[in-house]
């Protein structure tokens, strides 16, 4: 095979990060059954992170760029894919442990393939990216521990970010009465339109510090972390969940055990990177039915080529980008 275009990080010997778009063939690449020929990407904020090296996501240097990727198989030596088959790649590794779908092609291990279910093709796939199945992940998983709607409206915190706008439109689309908090009240009527019933400012929040405070909410997706996840495991009502998703306010939990022995309150943890293959296929499968984002046009920011990347980053970094970009790795 020729050599193609890859968007590659690498980290020099006084630490500092470097990357940007080079000539590389599949040589160069991590080893895998199927090689997938890529055709859309999307930018995440973990993307950005590793890409400017503002966060330790890489644990091997050099590496491909991109935790999501989608396009058709090239060729396979595992028989369950063959070339042609449309087929989507998130987490696994990709731009940690392994190279990423910043490139022409990618080459994975078998297990880490997704087939592209009927009714969504590669670019929905990309808009939704890792940021659209985490937030299925957590619907299915409240679901899963008997969250219902009549048990009250679900508060989504960060609600303007990647995950949160998801889990107001996947959540709204279900039937729950959703409640979105941000710290951007600008964005009301954005979010408003994915779903929200009511929308609340986080500078506006009084949290209190009581081991239990009142209980307000039937549960939550929190992808924030911090003292507000501590809040939401005092504010939930009895018996509902929380799905953690997020931590840009902090990795500390400051709570006590009253919540979720008085209260049966339960913290579900979601983590999207190392999903078992039959979790991963049947959270895309219901992406692609019931849970297909219903505004995804909306939620889309726009399209980028590799060459671009490197403002993209900056632009999601700083927090000027609301939605999804897509990486069209055919511009």
């Amino acid at each position: 095979m020729t050599a193609f275009r890859a968007y590659r990080i690498h980290r020099a010997e006084d630490g500092s990060v470097r990357a940007g778009v080079e000539s590389l063939t599949l040589g160069d690449l991590n080893p895998g059954e199927v090689v997938v020929r890529a055709r859309y990407s999307g930018v995440n904020y973990k993307d950005a992170l590793a890409g400017t090296g503002r966060g330790r996501i890489l644990r091997r240097f050099p590496l491909v760029g991109g935790i999501d990727v989608a396009g058709r198989v090239e060729s396979s030596t595992d028989t369950a894919f063959a070339p042609g088959d449309r087929v989507l790649i998130t987490g696994c590794g990709l731009s940690e442990t392994r190279d990423g779908g910043y490139a022409d092609y990618v080459r994975v291990p078998a297990d880490c393939v997704v087939p592209l279910p009927e009714g969504i093709d590669e670019y929905e796939a990309m808009a939704i990216g890792t940021a659209g199945f985490s937030a299925a992940l957590a619907v299915m998983r409240l679901q899963d521990n008997h969250q219902h709607p009549d048990m009250g409206p679900i508060l989504v915190t960060g609600a303007t970010g990647g995950v949160g706008g998801f889990a107001v439109d996947l959540l709204a689309g279900l039937g729950y009465e959703v409640h979105a908090l941000t710290g951007k009240p600008e964005a009301a009527a954005y979010l408003q339109a994915l779903g929200a019933a009511q929308v609340l400012d986080r500078r506006e929040l009084t949290l209190g510090d009581r081991p239990l405070e009142s209980a307000q909410w039937g549960g939550a997706v929190d992808a924030v972390g911090g003292e507000i996840l501590a809040w939401l495991t005092r504010s939930v009502r009895p018996y509902g969940n929380i799905a953690a998703v997020g931590l840009a306010a902090g990795t500390e939990l400051q709570t006590t055990v009253l919540p979720f022995i008085l209260r049966g309150v339960s913290l579900l943890g979601i983590h999207s990177v190392d999903c078992a293959p039959a979790l991963r296929r049947a959270v895309w499968a219901r992406l692609a039915d019931d849970l297909k984002p219903r505004h995804l046009a909306r939620m889309v920011a726009g399209t980028v080529g590799l060459e671009g990347l490197d403002e993209v980053f900056e632009q999601v970094l700083a927090g000027r980008i609301r939605g999804r970009m897509v990486v069209d790795l055919a511009s």
